[in-house]
């Protein structure tokens, strides 16, 4: 099986995120990877202030929050 190309980039306790994951459902977003910053100092430096961040580890493009269902249709899209 292979992994998915989409991460989600979040936080434990994170509003914000369990608002994205419900749009990401919303919006028919194929299987994607929950990566926790929480305790990795690189990705910490990286999406600290802006997760959650949805990436496609294919081409590197990253959607950061706020979106909503349509945006992330657009976006999956391109």
């Amino acid at each position: 099986m292979t992994a998915p190309t989409l991460i989600l980039y979040q936080r434990d306790d994170c509003h914000l995120c369990d608002l994205a994951l419900d749009v990401l459902a919303s919006a028919g977003v194929p299987a994607f990877e929950s990566v926790f910053i929480d305790d990795d100092p690189a990705l910490e430096d990286r999406y600290g202030v802006r997760v959650p961040v949805l990436r496609d580890d294919r081409d590197g493009r990253e959607l950061d929050w706020p979106f909503d269902a349509d945006a992330a249709r657009r976006w999956l899209r391109r």
